[in-house]
């Protein structure tokens, strides 16, 4: 009885000390209108993205501001003062909608497209023409995959290409040639490079950006796959959100987009 009372003594005392201990957590209250638009998503779009806010605010004067990377990056900052986000998948954009509570499914916009690549070191020294060559057994490949705990518009795009004839052995094949699944195209990026890999499955416009380092190798048309560019805005945004929105849809914007691989 003695020890169960001494026991109890401490366990209380514990709890005391913890709810003691006990912070307030920050709410981050929404306030987006500064006269800035700004602009949050992931990395890839937003080379494109940035040349249209200059050429916007050139030709305006009004200030954009675009930022892009990981999630975790700019999170909190995005909460409080968004005026759009943009998504890279619609997986992607539905899983940012989780978080970003002043955003609506039915306001999300596709407006680009864009297809999975391959791309192999620079000069294509193992000379892969195809996804067939893929499958071969001295083939390293990277594939860009969210694993469930990173949101990534790579997420099950290597298994939509190598499934995409309903054979199962071509999965296999492939499967077996996988030397890392990156979180992210940033990792995947890396991980191609410090790994000597011969091939990472993504989105053409990241060679774009790297153009000495990659090269890109295309898909068969029955081999390929398309993922969009979505944005989200809503009505509590800074007023000239809708104009940068419309010059983002429009023929310059579109240039720019088309320099970098994507289409409508």
């Amino acid at each position: 009885m003695i020890s169960f009372r001494i026991t109890m003594a401490f366990t209380l005392l514990a709890l005391i000390t913890s709810c003691k201990t006990i912070q307030k957590v920050d709410v981050i209250k929404y306030q987006p209108k500064d006269n800035i638009i700004k602009i949050y998503g992931a990395g890839g779009p937003h080379t494109a993205i940035i040349r249209v806010g200059k050429l916007f605010t050139n030709e305006t004067g009004i200030p954009v501001e675009v930022y892009f990377g990981p999630e975790y990056n700019w999170t909190k900052d995005a909460q409080h003062d968004a005026d759009i986000i943009w998504g890279t998948a619609e997986q992607s954009m539905t899983a940012f909608l989780e978080n970003y509570k002043e955003f609506d499914s039915k306001d999300v916009e596709p407006i680009y497209i864009r297809k999975a690549v391959m791309v192999v070191q620079k000069n294509n020294p193992k000379n892969i023409k195809d996804f067939s060559d893929l499958l071969k057994s001295n083939m390293k490949i990277v594939v860009t995959e969210g694993a469930g705990v990173y949101n990534t518009s790579g997420t099950g795009v290597w298994e939509d290409i190598a499934g995409r004839l309903g054979n199962i052995e071509d999965i296999k094949s492939f499967r077996k040639n996988i030397v890392a699944y990156a979180k992210g195209s940033g990792a995947g990026f890396k991980a191609f490079k410090e790994k000597e890999a011969d091939a990472w499955i993504t989105w053409g416009h990241w060679q774009f950006s790297h153009q000495a380092d990659a090269d890109i190798v295309e898909f068969s048309e029955e081999r390929t796959i398309h993922r969009d560019l979505s944005i989200v805005t809503n009505n509590k945004a800074d007023s000239n959100t809708k104009q940068f929105i419309d010059f983002l849809k429009g023929e310059k914007a579109f240039q720019i987009f088309k320099s970098e691989g994507w289409s409508k």
